[in-house]
């Protein structure tokens, strides 16, 4: 696995080791070897002219072009060799994985299957250009890797499966940033050794989360957009409210996210402390155990109404496979401790269930639509004509395993069709959902005609069905 520091810096350009912050952060760009886009396994490129990397400044075109350039570069080459032989991105998306820098005005950047876009926006005297963050681009091109390895995800209607792409997204960028020997000499000092501790590598995206919250100071979190250091602790998202501030938790799919990344986290810094020697290479070999663990359980997790305690119990899993069960121990605790894993699940997955019912988990070639059967929709509940089909969550599940309830054992997951209407209503709730004319009635709640959907109301010879445009 190609890492900067040891890759001859020929043709170098100037590029950000990790978010580049606030105003006040005062970061320094670094110098890196140009990235080779058309690279395999996993090519990447960016739509329109390729400048000239000479005067390559931060603020500049070109600087944003090169930087842009280095983190597609790095998570694809980060991704790329922990894939299943022969895996790269979705046939929509084509033989590589495209990016539009600069899309207009907006915080955002999405992933809708054709590709990555990102926009700017001005904001207190400060144009920022979410392209610019590593963070936010290895975020969005982890989206394009989860697709590829659980492609099911993309159409389901699940709290928990839109949330686990943000959280996978989010672990994105936590893993390729952990890539550069700088990011790693930094964390570690920054923590004082104790990775779970809030820090630079935590921080996910610093300069947009700053840029919101000059906007709504509670849509995110205080120091960046969401900080892998949390405490939060797994609720049915059924349960939840559909919105609400940044310091509680909802069934919003960024929110919730975080129950997992939080997780994610901890488990990490328990995997790296148990090596023998905690120096930089040693967290660099973590990092890519930790990602063969992910891709191995999320190619092979069936989308079940709990899907963040079957990831986790296939994480548990490919570990018994791969790595003889040696961060067992790391990966239960960690899950018991967000709730993702109620405490008789995790003890009930022994070696011997694993060994016994761990068997085609590693290398598992995804299904396109593994275990979905669709449920209908009334329409007139939100102001349609005719009601619709979304995709519910009705796999079989290898592991009988379920997230914590608050009081004491396990809870008690909700049915797949109310997980699909569920998330349905939370959908037009946010004004999520864009619905065809011909299909809206004098009741319609569909959202803003300016807003950036996330899904849509497609008709076709079936009927009408709910259809996801895009992650953002």
């Amino acid at each position: 696995m190609r890492t900067l520091q040891n890759t001859q810096l020929t043709d170098p350009v100037w590029a950000w080791a990790d978010d580049p912050g606030h105003p006040k952060a005062k970061r320094t760009p670094m110098l890196c070897p140009r990235p080779d886009m058309a690279a395999g396994p996993m090519p990447v490129g960016i739509r329109g002219a390729v400048p000239s990397p000479e005067g390559d400044q931060p603020g500049s075109l070109e600087f944003r072009y090169w930087n842009l350039a280095a983190a597609l570069r790095r998570a694809a080459d980060y991704w790329g060799p922990l894939m299943p032989l022969g895996l790269a991105w979705r046939p929509e998306v084509g033989l590589a994985l495209h990016a539009t820098m600069d899309h207009g005005d907006d915080l955002n950047a999405y992933y809708d299957r054709t590709g990555l876009v990102f926009f700017h926006h001005a904001i207190s005297g400060m144009v920022v250009y979410s392209a610019e963050s590593p963070d936010v681009v290895c975020h969005e091109v982890g989206h394009a890797v989860l697709d590829s390895l659980q492609p099911g995800l993309w159409s389901v209607a699940s709290a928990e499966g839109a949330a686990f792409h943000e959280s996978f997204g989010d672990m994105s960028a936590i893993l390729c940033a952990l890539q550069l020997e700088s990011v790693r000499a930094e964390v570690i000092a920054e923590t004082l050794g104790d990775l779970s501790r809030t820090s630079t590598l935590s921080r996910i995206a610093e300069q947009l989360g700053w840029a919101i919250r000059e906007i709504n100071p509670a849509a995110v979190d205080p120091d960046c957009l969401r900080n892998a250091a949390n405490s939060f602790f797994y609720v049915d998202p059924v349960t939840l409210p559909s919105r609400g501030p940044a310091s509680r938790l909802c069934s919003e799919p960024h929110s919730f996210s975080r129950v997992f990344t939080g997780a994610f986290l901890r488990a990490l810094a328990g995997m790296w402390r148990q090596q023998g020697t905690t120096d930089t290479a040693s967290l660099a070999a973590v990092s890519v155990d930790m990602g063969r663990l992910l891709v191995a359980a999320v190619a092979a997790a069936p989308l079940v109404p709990g899907y963040f305690a079957q990831v986790a119990a296939h994480m548990l899993a490919a570990d018994s496979q791969l790595y003889q069960g040696r961060y067992g121990r790391r990966l239960r605790t960690a899950f018991v401790r967000y709730g993702i894993l109620a405490p008789t699940a995790a003890t009930s997955l022994t070696a011997d269930t694993l060994q016994r019912k761990s068997a085609g988990i590693v290398g598992a070639v995804p299904l396109e639509q593994p275990g979905l059967a669709m449920v209908t929709i009334p329409g007139e509940a939100y102001g349609l004509t005719h009601s619709f089909a979304v995709a519910a969550p009705t796999a079989a599940s290898r592991f009988s395993v379920a997230g914590a309830a608050l009081d004491v054992g396990a809870v008690t997951p909700s049915g797949a069709g109310l997980v699909a209407e569920s998330f349905v209503e939370d959908l037009f709730r946010r004004g999520r959902v864009a619905v065809p004319e011909n299909l809206r009635a004098d009741t319609d709640l569909s959202g803003d005609d300016e807003a950036l959907y996330t899904h849509e109301i497609m008709e076709d010879g079936a009927g009408p069905t709910l259809t996801r445009r895009l992650f953002d």
